[in-house]
C-alpha cells in the first residue's frame, strides 16, 4: 500500500468520525411533530407540578418540563445551610452517568476510527463502510433509548383525580368549570419541587364553548404553519418562548435535510384539565386526543424517512394556552402525558 492510499484512508476515516460524532451530539427530536415528543413550554407557576388527571388524560405524567424558561418558585423541602441546592438541568443530554456514558461513547468510537480498528474492534468484519455506517446507527439509537428512559424514570407522576362532566362536543369538561379536578390545588398554584421565591396567587376561572373552540382551531393551525416551515404564523399563535422552540426544532430538521408534514388534523376528544389566573394572565390546560397524517421527508429525495403518508396516527398530549387581557389565546406548553 503507497503512501497515497494511506494518506486516502486516514482522511476517510477522519471524516467518518466527525460525521459519527455531529451525529451522536445533534439534538434528537423524540418525535418529528410540533414539539418534538417534548415536554415544553411554560404554564406559570404551575409548570413544576402536573396537570390533573382528565378522562382524556387519566395519567399525565411527570411534573417536570424537558424545556421551559420558567424559574421554580418554591421549594420542595427546607435547605439547610450549607447544603448545596441542586440545579434542574435542562440539557437533552443531561449530566452525570449520561455525561459519562456518552464521553466513554465518543472516546472509544472516535478512537477506533482514527486508529483503524473500526468503531468498537473491527471494521473488516463489517464490510468496510457500510459496516462501521451500521454500527454508529445502532449505537446512536441505542444512546438515545437509554437518554429516554432515564429521563422518563428520574421524573415521579403526580396523581390526580379524574374529571367528571362533559360538554357535549369534542370537548368534556368539569362541572365546576376552571376548577381544579384533583381538589388539592384550591385557590393556590404552588408549584410543587422547586424552590425560591414564592409563587403568586391563582383563581379559577371560567372556560367559555368559545375558548374550547379557539384551542381546537389552533390545534390545527399550530400544525399547518409547522408543515409550511412558517415561524412568523408559529410566532403569532405561540408565546415568544414556545415559538423558539418550534424554531429549533425546524433547524433541527433542516439539519438533517428533512421535513416533517402533519396534515388532516381531527380532534378526536378533549376535556379541560385546569383553568386560572395568574394578575394579568389567563391560563387553560386542556387534554387533546387527535389523530394526523405525520410523515417526514428527505429534501433531497423526497423519500419517506419516518411516518407513513397511508396512515393516520393517534396522539394524545396536554396543551396550555396563555392570553392577557381577554387577548387571543396563545400555546404556552405542550406536554406528553404519562
Amino acid at each position: 500500500m503507497d503512501a497515497g492510499d494511506s494518506l486516502m484512508r486516514r482522511q476517510a476515516r477522519f471524516l467518518t468520525a466527525l460525521a459519527a460524532l455531529a451525529l451522536v451530539l445533534a439534538p434528537a427530536l423524540a418525535d418529528a411533530r410540533p414539539g418534538g415528543g417534548f415536554s415544553s413550554g411554560s404554564r406559570g407557576s404551575r409548570t413544576y407540578s402536573a396537570p390533573p388527571a382528565t378522562r382524556t388524560a387519566p395519567n399525565p405524567g411527570p411534573s417536570q418540563m424537558d424545556r421551559t424558561m420558567t424559574q421554580p418558585s418554591r421549594p420542595a423541602a427546607p435547605v439547610t445551610p450549607g447544603t448545596a441546592v441542586p440545579q434542574r438541568q435542562t440539557s437533552r443530554f443531561g449530566g452525570g452517568f449520561m455525561a459519562g456514558m456518552m464521553g466513554g461513547l465518543i472516546g472509544v468510537g472516535l478512537g477506533g476510527l482514527l486508529f483503524g480498528n473500526g468503531l468498537f474492534g473491527g471494521i473488516n468484519g463489517f464490510a468496510g463502510l457500510l459496516g462501521l455506517l451500521l454500527q454508529v446507527a445502532l449505537i446512536v439509537l441505542a444512546v438515545r433509548f437509554v437518554m429516554k428512559l432515564l429521563r422518563n424514570r428520574q421524573q415521579p407522576a403526580m396523581a390526580s383525580g379524574p374529571n367528571p362532566g362533559g360538554l357535549g362536543n369534542a370537548y368534556a369538561r368539569q362541572a365546576q368549570t376552571g376548577s381544579n379536578p384533583g381538589g388539592s390545588m384550591g385557590g393556590m398554584g404552588a408549584p410543587t419541587g422547586g424552590y425560591g421565591g414564592a409563587a403568586p396567587a391563582t383563581a379559577p376561572i371560567q372556560v367559555t364553548d368559545a375558548d374550547f373552540g379557539a384551542f381546537e382551531r389552533s390545534l390545527r393551525e399550530v400544525n399547518a404553519a409547522w408543515s409550511r416551515g412558517d415561524e412568523a404564523a408559529l410566532s403569532r399563535l405561540a408565546t415568544p418562548e414556545m415559538a423558539g422552540y418550534f424554531a429549533q426544532d425546524l433547524r433541527d430538521l433542516a439539519a438533517r435535510n428533512w421535513r416533517n408534514e402533519t396534515r388532516d388534523v381531527r380532534l378526536e376528544q378533549g376535556d379541560l384539565s385546569e383553568a386560572w389566573r395568574e394578575g394579568a394572565t389567563e391560563y387553560a390546560t386542556v387534554a387533546m386526543r387527535f389523530s394526523l397524517i405525520d410523515v417526514t421527508r428527505d429534501l433531497s429525495t423526497g423519500a419517506v424517512v419516518e411516518g407513513d403518508p397511508e396512515r393516520r396516527q393517534t396522539v394524545t398530549e396536554l396543551w396550555t394556552f396563555a392570553r392577557q387581557g381577554g387577548g387571543a389565546w396563545r400555546l404556552s406548553a405542550v406536554q406528553q402525558p404519562g
